[in-house]
């Protein structure tokens, strides 16, 4: 198989692609992947292609028909060889996109490379028709232009970016070479990353042993506006962060997490990968129930490896793991639906706010059993083995036995680690059902001399109004309410605009407001659908919404020092 990517017009912000191949059969089907893993819903990229035209071995268009939105169904029972040609759209710029314009090409071949489901495993090669004075970041070595992947499943997990302003530099971690890409608008602080990088990395590759690969490639696509996503690959990862002016100083945090959390993912999910995607179908959804592995044990590692490795203090990792806390303890979706069915319904909403209360997050609420999975190990071992044991485990007895691992193999796993303890009950009760954290996630900090701390929201409206809000192009909008708070006893509704409380209009000041009418009895005025309306809201006298923190006990005993020592070693 080979592939040509021209760039004629790069204005217009089409890539030309060529795809040529054999063929055998009297009819060929040639597919374009519906989804990316990295991203557990449809993407129908089918949608970016335009001037579909198929030729044969003598340059005479084929006869072809589309079978499904993503398949074509080709007549090649005269011609020993097909050539397609097509237009690809580029004009998204995120971590799992592709991208065209005058000054880069950045490519995800899973988004825009047809395949041929007969040909999947044979060798693909790539040409690149880009300037002369373009440099080129991506996992597959270029030479002369030309790419080389052993099969599809290799070029469509190895992302590239071809630009005049990529800045690099590289570090080794076990005779293991880690490149560093930065494209954009970015002054790269070598001195700062390097160190921070090297550490982590160093950490994770210790607790695994060893690095699924003999390199691998961070690429950075720095963006001049707010930007934060990172998608994981075999031998990469590409992260876009913005603005600029903020990546290394007030983001710089947000730079070593998905840094860290990518990093994690070589082994969990690109080579520990739940058995439903081993190996992936890029024809449809790949449904599972184990989001609550892929992403929710990386989410929680992703920043305690930072905090194993020195590059975050416990102060820091904690300010981060409240974050999680809190998107939990917001979420009424939590009482309805358990994280196991919210991992299989990422292909409906998963990535969306969708239906109020309705889902929980996969990765929120996966990071914060993954923190308890991994006391409850310590606790049940005397602080001998950890999650850490276990994900060690699952990626030399499964992935590297190139098997995918179920529910049961990781309930397995964490007993054996724990000492042949059962694990029923959490499985049963939290991953798989919706009881409430509060008490065992209380139970597991307390073993680490830690403690859960709430109070009243700092914002007034949340706390005692029970609405929260957000504003959008100089308008309130309701964006949550809590369930039998005021707000939702007198009548609001989520997507309200507020115009007024108490017949004062407000300005983005509506918690200063809240404050303001504190103690007295009030209305809400809201717009929805063209219609002004006024709402009277009861008084009640207690907090809706409140902040939620984790901070060290002031006298912990001998026994929750050592666990805490060893829980950040």
């Amino acid at each position: 198989m080979k592939y040509t990517f021209s760039i004629d017009a790069p204005q217009q912000q089409y890539i030309a692609i060529t795809f040529t191949f054999s063929v055998t059969e009297k009819e060929t089907e040639v597919c374009l992947p519906t989804w990316r893993p990295g991203r557990y819903q449809v993407g129908d990229f089918a949608k970016n292609i335009k001037t579909f035209q198929v030729f044969d071995d003598q340059g005479k268009k084929c006869t072809f028909h589309k079978t499904e939105k993503s398949k074509w169904l080709i007549d090649t029972a005269n011609t020993k060889s097909v050539k397609i040609v097509y237009k690809y759209y580029a004009n998204q710029m995120n971590a799992g996109s592709t991208f065209l314009d005058q000054e880069q090409l950045y490519v995800n071949p899973v988004n825009c490379c047809l395949y041929v489901p007969l040909l999947m495993d044979e060798k693909a090669e790539v040409e690149l028709n880009i300037p002369k004075h373009w440099k080129y970041a991506g996992p597959l070595e270029m030479e002369n232009n030309n790419l080389t992947a052993v099969s599809f499943d290799e070029l469509a997990d190895s992302p590239f970016i071809c630009s005049a302003g990529l800045q690099h530099q590289s570090y080794k971690v076990n005779d293991v070479t880690f490149h560093v890409w930065f494209n954009g608008i970015i002054k790269p602080d070598w001195d700062k990353l390097i160190p921070d990088f090297e550490a982590f990395t160093a950490k994770q590759l210790e607790k695994f042993i060893e690095f699924p690969t003999d390199e691998y490639h961070f690429l950075f696509q720095i963006l001049p506006y707010k930007a934060y996503h990172g998608v994981e690959h075999e031998r990469c990862t590409v992260i876009t962060l913005g603005p600029s002016y903020a990546v290394f100083k007030s983001f710089y945090k947000e730079l070593l997490g998905v840094s860290s959390h990518e990093l994690y993912h070589t082994w969990n999910v690109k080579a520990i990968r739940p058995k439903q995607m081993y190996p992936y179908d890029f024809s449809k959804e790949n449904y599972t129930h184990l989001g609550y592995i892929t992403e929710g044990v990386t989410t929680y590692q992703g920043d305690l490896m930072l905090l194993k490795s020195g590059v975050f203090s416990l102060e820091q990792y904690l300010n981060e793991f409240n974050v999680q806390l809190q998107k939990h303890f917001d979420n009424f979706g939590r009482f309805n639906y358990s994280v196991a069915e919210s991992s299989f319904d990422t292909w409906l909403d998963g990535y969306e706010a969708g239906a109020p209360g309705r889902k929980v997050s996969i990765y929120t609420e996966g990071c914060l059993l993954a923190f308890v999975v991994d006391v409850l190990i310590m606790k049940a071992s005397d602080n001998s083995k950890s999650l850490d044991d276990v994900m060690r485990n699952l990626y030399f007895n499964f992935a590297q036995k190139q098997q995918g691992i179920t529910k049961e193999d990781f309930q397995n796993t964490i007993e054996n680690c724990a000492g042949r303890v059962s694990f029923d009950w959490l499985f049963d009760q939290y991953y798989y059902g919706t009881k409430a954290y509060e008490i065992i996630l209380t139970d597991c900090l307390e073993y680490l001399g830690l403690e859960l701390n709430h109070a009243p929201s700092d914002d007034a409206a949340a706390a005692y109004l029970g609405l929260k809000t957000q504003e959008i192009d100089q308008k309130t909008i309701v964006q949550a309410i809590y369930p039998g708070s005021p707000s939702d006893l007198a009548g609001v509704t989520v997507g309200d605009e507020v115009i007024a409380l108490n017949d004062v209009s407000i300005n983005s000041d509506l918690p200063a407001w809240t404050n303001y009418f504190e103690n007295e009895l009030k209305s809400i005025s809201v717009l929805r659908m063209g219609r002004l309306i006024t709402f009277s809201i009861p008084q009640m006298d207690r907090p809706f919404y409140q902040k939620y923190w984790v901070t060290v006990v002031d006298q912990s005993d001998k026994s929750q020092q050592n666990a805490l020592k060893a829980w950040m070693k």
